[in-house]
């Protein structure tokens, strides 16, 4: 076996489908709904007791994110546990350094945003892209949670900091990031947005509307809420994400399929030159004997050229 057909080999079993889903119109429902669940969840816990809202916090996060990275492959009910658990632990990595430390908003979601642009700089730096579809080795796939860890925590700040410093209130910030986040769809749409950057840039919007709308439909009236109540906005959300992932892992609509192996990666085997036929062993003088010509020399005809009825004597 060649060198060539050796890394062939490798390289195939190294070519697996990404694990995580394709971008659809459920996917960016789902995504806000789970950043809307996380943010109640995490307010919900918080005001019953915060160690316990804490562990149970860190330990969600913990078991969603080993049970996405032991997976062998995309599988929806995974990947959108993990995503709802690192939304739950991202509002609480954002409104602690702001309750319990007491960082002004606007320090905490610089400090995200420094954060983000310091994973996504490595990232790109290590492996060369930030394509979702790039997801196919553990490195890049810890670089993608750890990103979205990084938008979560971002985005809690942020819609925070729309809310109460910028003194917005719940329902204006719904409807402040409902428009800007429509900014990266018509880039994408008129082609002077790449398609990395406009995921990226919808993906870290998505965080603020989802936990800005569940603030607006939880929080008391006296804060300009609705006043549902966060267990209620939680429970509601959850229901919801298990029916649209339920549909997702039944479908499979989601799922994206392995890269073919490009050309100059398929294994190549060296061009084998056609046998050489062996010379035809020369007649030995039993076989062919020496015929006395007319001159009275002697010659040997070659092996099949005299005929079987020839006269010896040369006539």
């Amino acid at each position: 076996m060649t060198s060539s057909s050796r890394a062939g080999r490798r390289h195939a079993a190294r070519t697996i489908a990404p694990k995580v889903p394709e971008i659809t119109a459920i996917f960016w429902v789902v995504k806000i709904l789970t950043t809307g669940m996380g943010e109640a969840a995490s307010d919900f816990l918080a005001n019953k007791s915060v160690p316990v809202a804490a562990a149970a916090g860190l330990l969600g996060l913990v078991v969603g994110l080993t049970l996405q990275l032991r997976a062998r492959r995309y599988t929806a009910g995974v990947y959108w546990f993990a995503v709802a658990m690192v939304a739950v632990f991202g509002t609480m990595a954002a409104d602690g350094f702001h309750k319990l430390i007491g960082l002004p908003y606007a320090v905490v979601t610089a400090g995200y945003a420094i954060a983000l642009a310091v994973i996504l700089y490595l990232w790109n730096r290590d492996e060369g892209t930030l394509s979702i579809h790039s997801i196919t080795s553990q490195r890049r796939e810890i670089y993608y949670w750890l990103t979205v860890l990084a938008t979560f925590a971002l985005g809690t700040a942020a819609g925070d900091l729309s809310a109460f410093t910028l003194n917005l209130g719940y329902f204006a910030s719904v409807v402040l990031y409902g428009l800007v986040i429509l900014v990266p769809l018509v880039g994408y749409r008129m082609r002077w947005m790449g398609e990395v950057t406009a995921f990226w840039f919808a993906y870290i919007l998505t965080r603020p509307l989802g936990a800005s709308m569940a603030d607006w439909l939880g929080k008391e009236r006296d804060k300009h809420g609705l006043g549902y109540g966060d267990g209620t906005v939680t429970v509601v959300a959850m229901l919801l994400i298990v029916v649209l992932v339920s549909y997702l892992a039944w479908t499979g609509v989601d799922v994206q399929r392995a890269p073919e192996p490009t050309p100059a990666t398929r294994p190549t085997f060296a061009a084998q030159p056609d046998p050489v036929p062996a010379p035809a062993p020369r007649p030995s003088a039993l076989e062919n004997p020496a015929v006395p010509s007319q001159y009275g020399e002697a010659y040997r005809d070659p092996a099949g050229t005299r005929p079987a009825s020839a006269d010896p004597n040369g006539w």
